[in-house]
């Protein structure tokens, strides 16, 4: 509830209150005493800007209080910044204990409570062929104080065998299954930082798992007249990193061969002309690779033309007129 609006007058004062003051309204002005004082000429008079000349007939010098409270924004000649002007009125007008409805809550009170990582505190699915192994690493002594640098997550399968980083506030958890499951828990979610690497460091734990279990794949698709691919085992323009490394070929509109070297433990193919298949275990390794042969063929909205990478669509848009 607002508590009463104080100000004090003389007699033959006028006061400019800034307000839109109603008589109709059943606005009541008293002394200190609770004695009622009267409006002179009747009816208050409004004006362009909101605010009423009101005369006053008492021969004290008291304090008068307005016992039902008009609640208005302050106009930008009283603050010239609004959300002030309304900070002011609530946090001057409110009793202790009391607060206000929650639809007159203005921006700048905040009621979002924090949340969970709905990411990060779901369980983790593990398949029987994969083996997961947790070793914590020895402290790193640098200087006269050590630090903890986290555990080593290995994950092997049937594909291969792959390591994810764990910060030392992280841990993994056996649920009530038979092992087959483990939650991902933080040592205080309601630290920031631990909460921001809670789902990111869950979402690597689950793309390994798949990968080295049944692999990550990634489809491009080459749409335009004469666009072509092949996979090559030697090239013109580089040399192989690795030994036994193949390279992929592309024409799509240059008149250099462009040759693109596979990362090593990325297998690429060609089931068609236009297609091309990557496969590999580690995920970020093979849509890294995807981007990269997408960067040289964009694909633009005008003709639909470009590499397309799994189930990515373009809009089209209309031909322009000159």
């Amino acid at each position: 509830m607002l508590a009463p609006f104080v100000c004090e007058v003389e007699q033959g004062t006028e006061a400019h209150n800034g307000r839109d003051v109603e008589q109709k309204a059943g606005l009541e002005l008293r002394d200190g005493e609770g004695t009622r004082l009267e409006l002179a000429g009747g009816e208050s008079r409004h004006g362009h800007e909101a605010r009423d000349l009101v005369h006053l007939q008492h021969h004290r010098r008291q304090p008068l209080h307005l016992t039902r409270h008009i609640s208005t924004m302050a106009t930008s000649r009283c603050c010239p910044r609004p959300s002030h002007a309304l900070q002011h009125v609530f946090l001057t007008s409110l009793r202790p204990n009391a607060s206000p409805p929650a639809f007159l809550l203005p921006a700048f009170f905040s009621t979002t409570a924090p949340t969970l990582s709905k990411i990060g505190r779901a369980p983790l699915s593990l398949p029987p062929e994969v083996n997961f192994t947790v070793t914590r690493a020895q402290p790193h002594r640098s200087g006269s104080s050590s630090a903890q640098t986290g555990s080593t997550v290995e994950i092997a399968g049937p594909k291969g065998k792959l390591a994810v980083h764990m910060p030392a506030y992280m841990s993994l958890v056996d649920n009530d299954d038979g092992g087959k499951t483990k939650t991902l828990a933080v040592m205080d979610a309601e630290v920031r930082a631990q909460r921001e690497m809670w789902g990111t460091v869950r979402a690597y734990l689950a793309n390994h798992i798949l990968g080295v279990s049944e692999g990550h794949t990634a489809i491009l698709r080459l749409v335009g007249v004469g666009y072509r691919a092949t996979i090559e085992a030697s090239a013109i323009t580089k040399q192989p990193a690795y030994p036994g490394q193949k390279f992929v070929s592309l024409k799509v509109g240059y008149s250099h061969p462009i040759e693109l070297g596979v990362p090593e433990g990325v297998t690429a193919s060609t089931p068609q002309p236009t297609r091309i298949l990557l496969e590999g275990v580690e995920k970020e390794v093979v849509m890294q690779f995807a981007a990269e042969i997408r960067q040289w063929r964009k694909p633009e909205p005008y003709k639909g033309k470009g590499i397309f990478v799994n189930d990515e669509t373009i809009k089209l848009k209309a031909k322009k007129i000159k």
